[in-house]
């Protein structure tokens, strides 16, 4: 795909939607990295269900800390793998509490340290929470970056250098929003809804759908 498409298509998709977001719902950095640690394999409808009610109750590392795994698994047991991620946010909250004065740090370093916390976690909390130009890959932005040859890559790393490479910087705040909320929405898995994509006559998936 040529730089000239490219740029098109993010005009396009910033004209739709000029100031995205995540849909997890958080009014913290601390909100914002548990409920994207809890998001790993889970709907963002299912986390916001739980972090609904778990966040009036608990919304800083003491408060979790204080509620202990046991705890904190009532809140979560809807979510999958719930077990594991009860474990790692209270272990998170610890070493935020040991570490780093209670506040989530804005380093890629420090947050990949924390348990439970990856290389995409780490990009949603430092582009959500802190404005950091990154590109958290996941499983929507893989496939409407390959699909529609954007950026094709093997893998989500490959991906993600891609678009670090290609997306030009005034859009690069922004970007990750625009694609995952495509993928979820228009670029769907197993049926992508072509015939009202608007980026449909850029994009150069060979196979679209009416």
């Amino acid at each position: 795909m040529n730089k000239q498409k490219r740029l098109e298509i993010l005009t396009r998709l910033r004209e739709a939607n000029p100031h995205p977001t995540t849909e997890l719902k958080f009014s913290t950095p601390f909100e914002l990295l548990v409920a994207v640690t809890l998001s790993a394999q889970a709907t963002d409808v299912s986390v916001n269900k739980a972090t609904d009610k778990l966040f009036p109750v608990a919304n800083t590392p003491q408060a979790i800390v204080d509620l202990g795994v046991e705890g904190l698994k009532e809140y979560i047991k809807t979510i999958g793998l719930f077990n594991s991620k009860a474990n790692n946010v209270v272990k998170l909250s610890q070493i935020l509490l040991d570490k780093h004065g209670g506040e989530v740090p804005e380093s890629r370093e420090a947050l990949e340290a924390l348990p439970g916390v990856g290389r995409k976690t780490a990009n949603v909390v430092l582009n959500t929470a802190f404005g950091w130009p990154t590109i958290a890959v996941d499983t929507h932005i893989f496939r409407v970056s390959n699909r529609t040859k954007f950026a094709m890559g093997k893998d989500v790393v490959a991906v993600e250098q891609k678009l670090e490479k290609v997306v030009p910087k005034e859009f690069k705040v922004d970007v990750h929003h625009w694609l995952i909320l495509h993928g979820r929405y228009t670029c769907v898995a197993r049926k992508p809804k072509c015939g009202s994509c608007i980026i449909e006559d850029l994009c150069e998936f060979k196979d679209k759908t009416e």
